[in-house]
C-alpha cells in the first residue's frame, strides 16, 4: 500500500541528466557569446564585424567543442534514463543492465573530464586571444559542475530504480509509474 503512494523520485533524478546536459550547453553558449563580443570589441580585433548570430573563428571552435561535449554527455544521460526505466520492472535481467550502466560510466566520465578541461578557457590561449578570455564571465569555470551534478543525480536515480525493481520483483507487482 505504501509503495503505490510513493512518487517515482528515481525517474525524476534520472531525467535530470539530460536536462543538466542541456543546461551545460546553454550556460556555455552564453559565456562564449560574451567572449565573442569582448573579442570583437578588443584592440586586437582585425576582422570585420560578424553578422547577427555569427561568431568569430575562436567562438565557433569553442562552441563546437562545448556542443559536442554536451551532446555526448546528453546521449549518455539518455542511456541512463532508459536503463533506469528498465531496472524498475519486476522482471529478471537486472544484472546485465547494472553491468551495462557500470560500463557506460566510463564515457560519461570522459565527457565530464573534457568539460573539466574547460575548452572555453583553454582555446583562447591557443588562439592567442586575451580579449576573448577577458570577456568570458567568471561563473563559466563552474559549468563543468553541471555535468557532474547530472551524473551524480543519475547515479542516485539508478540505485533507487534498481531497489524499486527489486522490491517489485519480491512483491510480484509492477512499480508505480
Amino acid at each position: 500500500m505504501a509503495e503505490s503512494r510513493r512518487r517515482p523520485n528515481d525517474l525524476v533524478l534520472l531525467a535530470l541528466g539530460p536536462v543538466l546536459a542541456a543546461a551545460y550547453a546553454a550556460a556555455n553558449y552564453a559565456a562564449i557569446r560574451a567572449g565573442v563580443r569582448a573579442e570583437i570589441a578588443g584592440p586586437g580585433w582585425e576582422g570585420g564585424r560578424p553578422g547577427a548570430g555569427e561568431m568569430t573563428a575562436l567562438g565557433a571552435d569553442t562552441w563546437q567543442l562545448t556542443w559536442w561535449t554536451a551532446l555526448f554527455a546528453g546521449i549518455m544521460a539518455v542511456a541512463y534514463v532508459v536503463l533506469g526505466a528498465l531496472l524498475r520492472r519486476r522482471g529478471r535481467g537486472r544484472t546485465p543492465l547494472m553491468v551495462l550502466s557500470g560500463v557506460l560510466i566510463v564515457p560519461y566520465a570522459l565527457a565530464f573530464f573534457v568539460a573539466l578541461l574547460n575548452p572555453v578557457h583553454v582555446l583562447p590561449g591557443l588562439y592567442e586571444s586575451p580579449d576573448f578570455a577577458a570577456g568570458v564571465p567568471g561563473w563559466q569555470v563552474a559549468t563543468p559542475l553541471i555535468v557532474l551534478a547530472g551524473g551524480l543525480a543519475q547515479a542516485v536515480g539508478m540505485t533507487m530504480a534498481a531497489s524499486t525493481g527489486r522490491r517489485a520483483a519480491r512483491a510480484g507487482v509492477e512499480p508505480a509509474r
